[in-house]
């Protein structure tokens, strides 16, 4: 798979919490860090997303918020 998307990340799905329109999908990355990622319930049904499942985490956004107290 080629894309433009820069930053990518590989990882295995660690959970997936389907909703009824929407799944929560948990992905733990190679170097041990989990990222979360909300998708529509269809897109996780097609993609076959379950337990152990290998994926390749795509980012693309034109902003990143961060806040501490």
């Amino acid at each position: 798979m080629r894309l433009s998307t820069r930053n990518q990340l590989d990882g295995t799905v660690v959970s997936v919490t389907r909703g009824e329109a929407m799944a929560v999908v948990r992905v733990r990355l190679t170097g041990g860090d989990e990222i979360t990622s909300s998708i529509t319930r269809d897109a996780a049904d097609d993609l076959g997303l379950a337990e152990g499942t290998d994926v390749k985490v795509l980012i693309k956004s034109t902003e990143v918020t961060l806040g501490v107290e």
